[in-house]
């Protein structure tokens, strides 16, 4: 009886490594029931090629975004983003604006939460701007939304620090961010 695997789909030589490709949970915050401003992830090591995060979020007053901010630098016109949408009940559009990109698209609807997989890719490289692709969205049973987006952070510095929060409002019971660190060849 062949053994299933590698073993026995006779594949030999160029095998990923196992700590490269790969993703490994640096931290994951949940909201508690007294509701958060802010998730924070700091002291992010710089042993990895990219980061993700992956969430889950609602606030108190729905209809509002997520923004994201680098190292604590607050200053709107150091950050871009642009992206499309697509709104189930609605007209498809795009946007570009100079301010905190966005990373989670929160709905108006109570009780609905919304979604995000954000890649930070490069993090750690002093020799560029940082960029930042997201997935973001929500199902409100036939009308809900998707956008699709990048954004820019204008500084070289690596990040070791990350700050997420509502554009207005604050996060309710059950939000949740992980981080993960993504190892590159």
């Amino acid at each position: 009886m062949p053994i299933l695997g590698v073993t026995a789909s006779s594949i030999s030589g160029h095998l990923i490594a196992p700590d490269t490709g790969a993703m490994f949970p640096l931290g994951m915050v949940q909201v508690g029931s007294g509701g958060a401003a802010d998730v924070t992830f700091s002291s992010i090591p710089s042993t990895y090629t990219h980061l993700q995060i992956r969430g889950l979020a609602r606030i108190v007053t729905g209809g509002q975004a997520g923004v994201i901010q680098f190292n604590g630098d607050t200053t709107t016109t150091n950050y871009y983003q642009h992206g499309i949408e697509a709104l189930g009940s609605g007209t498809p559009g795009a946007y570009a604006s100079n301010s905190f990109p966005t990373i989670i698209s929160i709905p108006s609807t109570a009780n609905i939460f919304a979604v995000t997989v954000t890649d930070i890719l490069d993090y750690k490289n002093t020799n560029k701007y940082k960029t930042i692709r997201v997935l973001t969205g929500q199902d409100k049973n036939g009308s809900g939304e998707l956008y699709f987006s990048s954004g820019l952070w204008k500084n070289t510095n690596a990040i070791t620090s990350i700050l997420i929060k509502p554009n207005a409002s604050s996060f309710v019971e059950f939000t949740q961010f992980a981080l993960y660190g993504i190892k590159g060849e």
